[in-house]
């Protein structure tokens, strides 16, 4: 079968989720072949990668491909594509992502689709448009097909692969050298896991009322072990900050257990959570639309229904 390239999403060397959802929607169509690039892998990582089916992972540990911006990789994947006679390039749509997608399209001159969220026979990406209110199916005519896939979007399966490891070299052009990073400030990392990886998800929206309400919201999190996420009314009126918002214009989850309290539940919003495995809501309107998609819902004031609900969960500890 022929290769399907996977660009790692890494940070410090610890490979993240999404290449391990990317890794199982590539075994389903080819051969995956895991793409790291720049240094600081480890022997944890490419475990990890062979874990979830690499056949192969490329190797490009040049510090030139990380200490400038975007374009090195898209020319790494290019040089990949035309030396492996690729049937496709798989990466995660994220702002990163898609940027290095588009650039690749171009210089190999091949279709393009992003904000994929399944893959099918042909490579026929389903999307979810329109603020998850219309599904399409969309197919790369020309070139060797490019998509940037949503992350939480498909679940991660493990399935063993060689894992042959496989040093790449790679010469950057000028113009892939022309803006350089000259600095990196580290965010602290909190104690709760990453928003786009939790297993539960606790999310506030308007009806949260103000920045200091969100201690509520936070306690629930914390007791349950959740990451906290936010409506984009919530984040908008500065209540909580932008990096946690979800749903169209903020992050897409894919939790076990997703629960909204005073979130109306817009389109908008629904389109980052609705492929939550279980979905409660708690509204003191019985007819906020939130409530059609939710599998579990409380109709109540959130002041009073979270606190309750944090401490019932705390005695169960």
């Amino acid at each position: 079968m022929s290769e399907i390239l996977v660009l790692v999403e890494q940070v410090e060397g610890e490979v993240k989720k999404v290449t391990l959802e990317l890794l199982t929607l590539a075994r389903t169509l080819g051969t995956p072949a895991a793409v790291w690039a720049g240094p600081g892998i480890t022997a944890e990582a490419k475990a990890r990668l062979a874990e979830y089916g690499a056949e192969k992972i490329y190797v490009a540990g040049a510090d030139d491909l990380v200490d400038h911006v975007v374009a090195p990789k898209a020319e790494l994947l290019a040089q990949l594509v035309a030396a492996s006679s690729a049937a496709a390039v798989l990466v995660a749509s994220t702002a990163e992502g898609k940027e290095i997608a588009g650039r690749l399209a171009i210089k190999i001159d091949s279709g393009v689709i992003t904000d994929a969220v399944g893959l099918g026979k042909g490579f026929t990406a389903d999307q979810s448009i329109f603020g998850g209110g219309v599904n399409v199916h969309a197919r790369v005519r020309k070139g060797t097909p490019i998509i940037a896939v949503r992350p939480n979007s498909t679940a991660p399966v493990a399935a063993a692969g060689a894992g042959a490891e496989e040093q790449v070299s790679v010469t950057l052009s000028d113009a892939a050298k022309a803006t350089r990073v000259v600095e990196r400030v580290k965010q602290e990392k909190g104690a709760r896991p990453e928003l786009t990886e939790a297993a539960i998800v606790v999310s506030g929206g308007r009806g949260v009322g103000s920045a200091e309400n969100f201690s509520i919201i936070e306690g629930l999190a914390d007791a349950l072990g959740a990451a906290v996420g936010a409506s984009r009314a919530a984040t908008d009126a500065g209540w909580y900050p932008h990096q946690f918002q979800v749903g169209q214009t903020g992050k897409t989850v894919s939790p076990q257990l997703y629960i909204a309290a005073g979130i109306s539940g817009a389109i908008q919003h629904r389109a980052g959570m609705q492929t939550a495995k279980t979905i409660v809501a708690i509204n003191k309107d019985p007819e906020a639309p939130i409530f059609e998609l939710a599998d579990y819902g409380v109709v109540g004031d959130l002041h009073q229904v979270v606190p309750q609900l944090t401490e019932e969960v705390r005695k169960r500890k």
